[in-house]
């Protein structure tokens, strides 16, 4: 055998170690307990307890923003032996919309938060959420819209303008046209309507595309909620 193709023959064998390697470790993960995964106790908060602290924090956000202050050096100390999060965050990228901030300034280990343009699902965003539920034992995932949202107007601009954007922007906005087309008569602001059927739209495919996620919902260790912030208010709103 010639030395070329010896060494595709290595690479070959190595990886379907890889793989078996691989397989074995996702089926042991599916057993792991999020205790042992996390290395420390996942958080005693049910669902709803999660979700009524997020709407405490925003509220003391809104109204008592100087209220908002955390002990940093304390906080990551407390965490250096494992995480605990009580919710997990779908979040766009927009620098206005800092999800720790905006729910009443939680500190580091609270919030699991994902976040990229248009606050969207891809493969790397599901894997992250269903880690943070199914590993780490987040009973909450919030789809985090916001108004004025850059990703959405580029689709909306698609819709009505027909416009097109340079690289990989294109591609990754496609995810959010049908909200923007079926918000084209809705009433009140175009891009905020899109943004808002947006995030129901990436809720519902969390229990669409995963069965990991579905099956904590339909245990009730695990609810799913789509939300849009005002930029200029403060507030968080959730959606129906």
């Amino acid at each position: 055998m010639c030395e070329t193709c010896d060494r595709k023959a290595m690479v070959r064998r190595d990886l379907l170690k890889f793989a078996a390697t691989g397989l074995a470790g996702v089926t042991l993960a599916g057993a792991m307990k999020p205790a042992q995964a996390a290395e420390g106790a996942p958080t005693s908060l049910s669902p709803d307890e999660a979700l009524a602290a997020l709407k405490d924090g925003n509220a003391r956000y809104v109204s008592q923003p100087e209220l908002c202050s955390i002990n940093l050096a304390a906080k990551r100390a407390s965490v250096v032996g494992g995480q605990a999060p009580w919710a997990t965050v779908i979040s766009c990228a927009d620098s206005r919309v800092p999800p720790e901030l905006i729910f009443g300034g939680q500190g580091v280990g609270q919030l699991f938060v994902a976040r990229n343009a248009g606050n969207l699902v891809d493969t790397a965003t599901l894997g992250t959420v269903e880690y943070g539920a199914a590993v780490l034992g987040s009973p909450l995932i919030v789809v985090l819209a916001h108004t004025s949202c850059g990703a959405v107007k580029a689709a909306c601009d698609v819709v009505k303008k027909n416009a097109t954007y340079p690289g990989a922007i294109m591609p990754m906005i496609e995810p959010i046209l049908p909200a923007a087309l079926a918000a084209r008569d809705d009433p009140g602001d175009y891009v905020n309507a899109a943004a808002k059927r947006s995030a129901r739209q990436t809720a519902a495919r969390l229990t669409a595309t995963s069965t990991l996620i579905s099956g904590l919902v339909a245990e009730g260790k695990l609810k799913i909620v789509a939300a849009i912030y005002d930029i200029e208010t403060g507030e968080v709103s959730y959606l129906s």
